[in-house]
């Protein structure tokens, strides 16, 4: 199956506004566009950038093949000076935007885009496909992070989601402090730690539980995880220590009331001599799953399909929008869409002991700086050319500090105002 190019994985109507921007005469105007949220989902105190340096590589790849062109040329999309506007696309401007794994909330300036318009305008589909599911994964997964208390988890929800959109779930979640991933190409792409044994076909595949333990054990010694769940549970795990011995490293309990249950195979285990054995639970856990089994005997945690669709909010809700135009700032008035004119610059406001307080953004100015600022943007494209950019370590770790900064209210599963107030300041 062919699969598009970054150029073809955008809207119609970019297309049809470069070709009347050339016609026109404002194509080259120098302009400006902003990504930010208006509001976050509903029960969330604060949202994760993420995916910019995939974002970043993309928009490096974004040209127009000579097939691109005859397939606009032919239905139609784009005239011919436009063809020809396209044939040539390179960008050539910057895009400057918070790091990834930052927090953002309402009006936070997340990304600013700025060039010519026509050069600009084309990547607004991309920005958002991009920024908008993997903020929506990585809010989700932190949240989930939060919930596990310290304990680890692994991302399994490859069979969930798009091939594509599952690696960079798997990336998203892994930014948010997952341990692991179940999927081999976030493996091989981002250096992502990978992990997986067996599925319950490989149980029913043989004449009896311990024949199957028994092949597992002995392609992949006792350093690993064995599925006890697939008829009873009790003697899955009585069969799996018979098999492996109580240096088994883990079973993994995939259905029923997992707290009671893991109260239960705790108790088995350590019965067996196995008590260094560890429990892995999984199951359609999200993080209020997660949170209501922090009280019990699990070591780890298996998420699917709650993190790779946003645990409900399956998209950040962010928006592109065209701020500045030949330095002056243009707005839109809509009233329930309305949006600052002019480009912003942000700062995170903290206590000296480090708790962030509040988040100020300018908008065509500088903020005064006060001691324990944090100047929140940062270059990812000068001149067209993509700058150094954090390891994804790098960013998982900015992350699980930002968590720390914030006021523990902010950390709440439950429904609440975001963690720290946005206040725009009015331009000098």
């Amino acid at each position: 199956m062919h699969t598009s190019r970054p150029a073809l994985l955008t809207d119609h109507y970019e297309l049809t506004m470069v070709s009347a921007a050339l016609r026109d005469g404002t194509a080259d105007r120098r302009c400006v566009f902003e990504v930010f949220s208006r509001r976050l989902p509903a029960g969330r105190r604060y949202g994760v950038v993420a995916g910019t340096a995939r974002l970043v590589e993309l928009i490096r790849e974004f040209r127009f093949d000579p097939a691109d062109i005859e397939f606009l040329r032919r239905t139609g999309v784009v005239d011919e000076p436009g063809a020809e506007w396209l044939s040539e696309y390179r960008f050539t401007g910057e895009i400057d935007g918070y790091a990834e794994g930052e927090l953002f909330f309402p009006g936070s300036p997340i990304l600013t885009v700025s060039g010519s318009f026509a050069e600009c305008v084309v990547l607004e589909t991309l920005v958002l496909s991009v920024l908008n599911h993997d903020c929506a994964v990585a809010a989700a997964a932190a949240r989930m992070v939060t919930a596990a208390r310290g304990r680890a988890l692994i991302e399994m929800g490859s069979r969930r989601a798009h091939e594509e959109a599952a690696v960079a779930a798997a990336r998203a979640a892994y930014l948010a402090g997952f341990r692991f991933t179940s999927n081999l190409a976030a493996g091989q792409r981002y250096g992502i730690p990978t992990a997986g044994t067996a599925a319950h076909a490989f149980t029913l595949l043989h004449d009896d539980e311990r024949a199957a333990f028994a092949s597992q054990v002995a392609t992949l010694g006792k350093d690993t995880t064995l599925l006890v769940d697939t008829y009873d549970i009790s003697q899955g795990i009585r069969n799996a220590i018979e098999v492996a011995g109580p240096e088994l490293r883990a079973v993994r309990i995939d259905s029923g009331d997992l707290a009671v249950i893991a109260q239960q195979s705790r108790q088995l285990l350590d019965s067996l001599g196995a008590t260094e054995t560890k429990i892995i639970v999984s199951g359609d856990l999200d993080e209020y799953a997660i949170a209501a089994l922090a009280a019990e005997p699990v070591d780890m945690y298996g998420a699917g399909t709650a993190v790779v669709t946003g645990s409900g909010a399956p998209t950040a809700g962010l928006v592109y929008k065209l701020v500045e135009v030949e330095g002056r700032p243009v707005v839109k008035r809509s009233e329930q869409k309305a949006t600052i004119g002019g480009r912003k610059v942000a700062v995170r406001r903290h206590k000296p002991t480090g708790t962030a307080t509040e988040e100020i953004v300018v908008p065509q100015g500088v903020p005064d700086h006060r001691p324990n600022d944090r100047l929140l943007q940062r270059s990812y494209v000068v001149d067209g050319e993509p700058v150094s950019l954090p390891t994804l370590d790098e960013s998982r770790e900015h992350l699980r500090q930002c968590l720390i900064s914030i006021p523990w209210e902010g950390l709440k599963l439950s429904a609440g105002d975001p963690a720290i107030p946005v206040t725009v300041v009015p331009a000098e």
